[in-house]
């Protein structure tokens, strides 16, 4: 599954990345993937735990993120098929959900990120 990934999101950040993107500890990182506010996996030749560059938006991560991830994993999604449903392009959306989310259209990616319950 996480080449699938590699192929689908086009940037990484390892985690000392992020936490210099975002301008706080590596604790405080470990803190956003414990709470599930954001995802990491392990990518690349070395196998580093990364997030998607596309989750950082103006200096934070995207606000709509930790909710739609709570609603992913409700549904059942595992960490990468919640990383590969994000990253998948969808004609309707005319980009990816997390195109849409980093756009702020957080109440029709959510209304999606529900039905995939039923």
């Amino acid at each position: 599954m996480v080449s699938n990934l590699e192929n689908l999101v086009a940037e990484w950040l390892p985690l000392p990345d992020l936490a210099e993107e975002l301008d706080v500890s590596i604790k405080k990182v470990h803190s956003l993937i414990d709470e599930r506010a954001i995802i990491a996996v392990r990518v690349g030749k070395r196998n580093i735990r990364s997030v998607p560059a596309a989750f950082v938006l103006d200096g934070g991560i995207v606000d709509s993120l930790k909710g739609t991830i709570s609603v992913l994993m409700d549904s059942g999604y595992t960490d990468d098929e919640l990383l590969v449903w994000l990253f998948t392009p969808d004609e309707s959306l005319n980009g990816t959900p997390m195109d849409a989310l980093r756009a702020g259209r957080k109440t029709e990616i959510r209304r999606r990120a529900q039905a995939l319950s039923w």
